[in-house]
């Protein structure tokens, strides 16, 4: 089992910035590639970001490239999604997400939510106009 943490979200103005965290825990954190999806209100939980194990390769949604950057740190066990030029419909839950790959590479064949063993419970991110 890995139990994963999100935080960070917040309430925040069109233009600025969050940076969301998740914590791992329960399993070698290096062993998974990791994913944010979000969910509107309303709407269906979709694809944002993914990064692989050792973090070399990453893949994200047209709609944040350029805006949005995941990393992780495997000393803290810890995935961050950068977010920037914020705008009022990037308004959702996100979550994160372990997906138990060995491979090195992460792509468009890694976006679909039934990839992902484990997710998170979410954090609230707002962004008013």
């Amino acid at each position: 089992q890995v139990q994963l943490v999100e935080s960070g979200g917040g309430l925040v103005q069109a233009g600025g910035s969050l940076r969301l965290s998740c914590v791992a825990s329960g399993r070698t954190f290096s062993n998974y590639a990791m994913g944010w999806f979000r969910q509107a209100p309303g709407k269906e939980r979709k694809f944002v970001a993914t990064i692989s194990w050792s973090g070399a390769s990453t893949h994200y949604v047209d709609s944040v490239k350029g805006r949005f950057t995941i990393s992780r740190d495997n000393a803290k066990n810890t995935v961050y999604l950068q977010m920037n030029s914020l705008k009022p419909e990037d308004t959702a839950v996100y979550y994160c997400a372990a997906d138990r790959s060995l491979s090195d590479y992460r792509g468009s064949g890694d976006t679909r939510e039934t990839q992902y063993d484990y997710w998170g419970r979410g954090t609230q991110v707002t962004v008013s106009s």
